[in-house]
Formats: structure tokens, sequence, C-alpha cells
């Protein structure tokens, strides 16, 4: 008479998320040049950023040099580490049919998606930190104006590039074109979402056009969280922070709504032929 055999032990939710994730983190190291777009890509085009922000305060009175400095670098870290990182990490496990493994356990298909992003949403996070620090050590900078929109702007941030990071695996064939499909919103982003150029030294009609972009309403809460403001007025203390922050936190909920809901419903599984 053969002995029982013992019951598989139950997973949730979150044990699946954190399996996943390292697993993908041993992937990751393995991956010289993911590692380096993580690691070092984000602080090169920091260094670059310096140069532009000081001509646009000559252009803008009373510009924020080394607060825009850090807000700015913490949007292009979740940029390259969270978007452009995990639009090629989708596209490469797509290609080896890991995803459509993974979809054949108990995983639903948010957690096989969000258990991939796990290890480019934490490296972007702790980097986001360190620049927080380094601000403040640094640069002297003063404490946030709002930490809770800080953390907020940084959480819409990193679901809505995850989700579009989704999307553009879904219209990218191979890790190599993935630089291609990633441009467009890296551009976008960059110079219209008030990292690389200032919404406050636009324009007040391109400025507020601006506003309305995918990625500028979710970077935005970064720079009202950490300065108090949006540029278009005084502060006015922690209350006010929260009424200059009404309209980009619903814009910013809205897009991540809808990039998920649009990664959900076009995402790939099956290799692009």
């Amino acid at each position: 008479m053969t002995a029982a055999t013992a019951p598989a032990p139950a997973t949730t939710p979150l044990s699946r998320l954190l399996a996943l994730g390292r697993a993908e983190t041993v992937l990751l190291r393995r991956n010289r040049t993911a590692v380096f777009v993580a690691l070092v890509l984000p602080f090169v085009l920091v260094g670059s950023l310096r140069s532009i922000l000081r001509a646009a305060a000559e252009r803008t009175p009373g510009l924020d040099v080394n607060g825009n400095l850090v807000t700015s670098s913490m949007g292009i870290v979740l940029l390259v580490v969270v978007y452009t990182n995990l639009t090629t990490a989708y596209t490469a496990r797509r290609n080896e049919l890991v995803l459509k493994r993974l979809r054949t356990g108990e995983a639903a298909d948010g957690e096989v998606l969000l258990g991939t992003a796990v290890p480019s949403i934490a490296l972007a996070l702790l980097q986001c930190l360190l620049l927080g620090v380094g601000g403040l050590a640094l640069l002297g900078l003063r404490a946030p104006a709002n930490p809770l929109l800080v953390l907020a702007g940084l959480a819409l941030s990193a679901l809505l590039l995850t989700a579009l990071a989704a999307l553009s695996s879904a219209v990218t064939r191979t890790v190599e074109t993935a630089g291609i499909t990633t441009l467009p919103l890296m551009l976008a982003a960059q110079f219209g979402s008030g990292l690389m150029i200032p919404l406050e030294s636009l324009p007040d009609t391109v400025a507020d056009l601006c506003r309305l972009l995918p990625t500028t309403p979710a970077l935005q809460l970064l720079h009202i969280g950490w300065l108090g403001t949006d540029g278009t007025g005084p502060s006015g203390g922690f209350a006010g922070t929260w009424r200059q922050a009404a309209l980009p936190l619903l814009l910013a909920a809205a897009w991540a709504g809808a990039a998920a809901w649009g990664a959900r419903r076009w995402f790939r599984w099956e290799p692009r032929r």
C-alpha cells in the first residue's frame, strides 16, 4: 500500500509575484546590456540634464534648477528602467515562449506581467530614492512639500509605464527593434512632460497641451509633491499642493487605467511572425 502523496502547498498571488520576480531578477542579472541600461544610462542622461535646466533658468526667472534636476531625473529613471527595459523584457520572454509557459500555471495573466516587472520597478524606485537622498544631502534641497504626492507619482508612473511597456511589446517584433518602438514615447515624455524642458519655460498654450500627454500627469505629481507647485502659481502650503495636484491625479489615474486596459486587450503572448 503506497503512502498518500502530500498535497502541494497553497500559493497566494503575492507568493507567485515574488517567485516570478526572483526568476526575472536572475535573468536581468545575466543580461549585461539590460543591466547597463538600467544602472548607467539614466545617470548619463542626468549629467546632461543640468546644463539644459540651467539654460532654461535663464529664460525663466525663479526656476528651481536643483529641484527640477532631482524630479526630472526621477522621471528619466522611471522611463529608462521601467518602460524601455520592460518593453525589451516582455518581447524577449514572449519570443522565448517563457510567458506562454507561465500562463499554463496558477498565475493569472496580470500576475505574469506584473511579476516580470517587479525587478525593474524595484530597481527604478531604489534609484529614485538615491536621487532624492542625494538631492537633500548634496544639493541642499528642502524636504518634499508633500511626500504623499511624491509616492503617488512614483506609484502611478510605475503602473502606467509598465502597462505602456506591455503595449509597446505588442508591436515590437524582436528585442533588437525595441529601441525603435520605444523611441516615440521616450521623446514625447522627455520633451513634452517637463523632464528636459520644464513646462514653466513653455508658452502657456503649449504647456497646457503637454499636460494632457499620457506620461505628464503622473510625472507632474513628483514635481508638485517635491517642490510644492506645478509652476502655474504659488504653492499655498501642504493643502495647496493637493489643490494643484487634483487634476494631474485624476488624469494620471485615467491614463494608467486606460493603458492597463489596452495592455490586457492587445498584449501578444505568441511570438510575432
